[in-house]
C-alpha cells in the first residue's frame, strides 16, 4: 500500500503543471483556515476548470516585421485570422483572433485621421513603420487599436476579437469598464466585439501607442501551424484535415457616415459567420457569395 501511495501522488502532480496561465483577482471576506487544502491540489483543480473551459490551442508563431509589409487593403484582410496577444505584469497572457478589420488609407481618405497628409503629434505612428501600433481615445473616455501599414499615413483598426485565451480576466476587466453597475454577465461573443471592447478586455492602454508588434514584450500577433497567411513557411495538414477556408465580407466602415462617398467604399473586412464580428451587413454578404452589383 505504501508503495502505491507514492506512486500515485507522483502521477497526481504530474498531471498538475504550474503556474495556471492567468488568476481573476477575487476578495474574500472569510478568515484562513488550518484545513485549507494544500497550494498542489488548488492549483490542480484552477487548471482542471481552466482546460475544460478554454481547450489546447494549435501551435503558434509570432509574426515578424515582414508580414507587415503590405499596403493597407492587403494587411487589413491578411491580419483575419490572426490572433492578438496580450502579456500583463502578472505573466497572464490574453488571446484573441481578429475577425474583424478596417482599412484606413490616408492621403484622399476623408475618413482617415491622416486626410490630406494631416500629420499630428496624436498620430503619428500612422507615418510610422509598418507593423506599429496606433492607440486612440475616442469620446474622450474609449480607445481603439490600429496597425500601421505601407503607405503614407495609412492604418488597419483592428474591429473585433474571437476570444481565445483567458476569458474570465478579460470579462472580468470588461465589467470594471463598464458604468452599469447591475449590467447581466457579459457571453464570450459579446467581450471583444468592437473596437473599445477589444482594448478593454485584453487591457490595451494608451501607452502602448507607437509600439513595435514584431518586437514588443507586452503585445504582438501571432499565426497558428497551418495558416496560409503566415509570414513564414507554416506546417500544412493533410488535406483531409485541412478546415475549408474562411469567406472574407468587404463591406462599407462604421460610424463615418459624414464623410461622403467614402463611407460608402468596402474597405471594412470580416470572417462570414463568425458570432464575434460587430456589425453585419447582409447586402455585403450577399454580393460575397453570390455575385452582382
Amino acid at each position: 500500500m505504501a508503495g502505491r501511495k507514492r506512486k500515485m501522488m507522483k502521477l497526481s502532480a504530474a498531471s498538475c503543471p504550474e503556474p495556471p496561465h492567468c488568476k481573476v483577482n477575487t476578495s474574500s471576506s472569510s478568515s484562513s483556515s488550518s484545513s485549507s487544502p494544500p497550494i498542489g491540489s488548488m492549483t490542480c483543480e484552477k487548471d482542471i476548470v481552466a482546460s475544460r473551459e478554454e481547450p489546447s490551442r494549435p501551435e503558434s508563431v509570432r509574426l515578424g516585421e515582414d508580414f507587415y509589409q503590405r499596403p493597407c487593403v492587403a494587411l487589413a484582410q491578411a491580419l483575419l485570422g490572426k490572433v492578438l496577444v496580450r502579456r500583463r505584469a502578472d505573466g497572464c497572457e490574453l488571446r484573441g483572433r481578429i475577425v474583424e478589420t478596417e482599412a484606413y488609407l490616408g492621403g484622399d481618405d476623408k475618413a482617415s485621421h491622416s486626410a490630406g497628409g494631416r500629420r499630428t503629434q496624436r498620430n503619428a505612428a500612422m507615418f510610422m513603420k509598418p507593423g506599429t501600433v496606433y492607440v486612440y481615445p475616442i469620446y474622450g473616455v474609449y480607445l481603439c487599436m490600429n496597425v500601421s501599414s505601407q503607405g503614407e499615413g495609412a492604418a488597419v483598426l483592428l474591429r473585433s476579437l474571437e476570444p481565445l485565451q483567458g476569458r474570465p480576466v478579460m470579462r472580468q476587466l470588461r465589467a470594471q469598464a463598464r458604468r452599469k453597475a447591475q449590467a447581466r454577465p457579459l457571453k464570450d461573443k459579446e467581450l471583444c466585439n468592437g473596437p473599445s471592447k477589444l482594448c478593454q478586455a485584453l487591457d490595451i492602454p494608451r501607452l502602448f501607442d507607437r509600439r513595435d508588434l514584431a518586437a514588443d514584450p507586452e503585445v504582438w500577433l501571432e499565426t497558428e501551424s497551418g495558416d496560409s497567411g503566415s509570414a513564414g513557411p507554416a506546417i500544412k495538414p493533410p488535406a483531409a484535415e485541412t478546415a475549408a477556408a474562411p469567406v472574407v465580407v468587404a463591406a462599407s466602415r462604421v460610424g463615418i457616415e459624414s464623410h461622403g462617398e467614402w463611407a460608402k467604399k468596402p474597405l471594412r473586412f470580416y470572417l462570414l459567420g463568425n458570432p464575434c464580428v460587430s456589425v453585419v451587413n447582409r447586402e455585403a454578404e450577399r454580393r460575397t457569395l453570390h455575385g452582382g452589383p
